[in-house]
């Protein structure tokens, strides 16, 4: 069984990847608006899909126990084919999906309606979508809410990937600040308020740490050698 294939295919998975969802854990989020689908729809099944390039994933669902399917199986992979809601009113006498496992077989499908979910940069790449084991249509209004809520888990998706921007960002500005602005000639460093200090003030400034002196073995040579402490590095 093959599986239609946006022209923009290439273009459409990277979008997917974007967004660093795929295999994720259950989120909250996801899952109430899979249950609000299925409450305002009346429907048994509901679940947000989306697309990869051999199989649909499930990052939520209600009346599923699925993970991931086949993409040739996926009823989701041909509303991913419009930017309207696609309504299969009975799948047993639409040529498309009549042979389907999963309407010969469990979950029995019979009816399917999904709202493609929409990148702000127009790839679709998935779907929230409704389904039951009997025929049935959805009205206008239900359709409108499926298309509000499928809006609703783009921009979750959205502000996944803003906070996953925003964590890259701080661990760059971290990495950044363990970085010491220091003086070519005398060693200084510079703190976050751009005053100058020795190593060591720093250190005591910026941390609990305390020091104590010593002389190593070769200052001790430099500087003492008629005391002899040290020779050959040894007291």
């Amino acid at each position: 069984m093959s599986h239609p294939i946006p022209l923009n295919e290439t273009e459409r998975l990277g979008a997917l990847r974007r967004y660093r969802v795929l295999d994720t854990e259950r989120e909250r989020s996801f899952d109430d608006i899979s249950k609000l689908a299925a409450y305002v729809c009346g429907t048994p099944i509901s679940a947000v899909t989306l697309v990869d390039a051999d199989r649909q994933w499930f990052k939520a669902s209600v009346g599923l126990n699925f993970t991931a399917l086949p993409r040739e199986q996926s009823f989701c992979g041909h509303t991913i084919m419009t930017d309207e809601v696609m309504v299969v009113e009975d799948a047993d006498r639409d040529g498309r999906f009549a042979a389907n496992g999963l309407v010969t077989g469990n979950p029995h499908i019979r009816f399917y309606a999904g709202a493609p979910l929409h990148t702000r940069d127009s790839y679709n790449i998935g779907a929230l979508c409704v389904i039951d084991s009997v025929p049935r249509r959805l009205s206008d209004g239900q359709k409108d809410a499926l298309v509000a809520l499928s809006r609703l888990v783009m921009t979750e998706l959205d502000l996944r990937e803003l906070n996953d921007a925003l964590a890259e960002s701080l661990g760059e500005v971290k990495a950044l600040r363990d970085i010491l602005p220091t003086c070519s000639y005398c060693s200084n460093i510079r703190n976050e308020k751009g005053e100058w200090s020795s190593l060591p003030d720093y250190i005591m400034d910026e941390t609990t740490t305390r020091f104590s002196h010593g002389v190593c073995p070769a200052c001790a040579q430099v500087h003492f050698p008629s005391f002899g402490l040290y020779k050959d590095g040894k007291k």
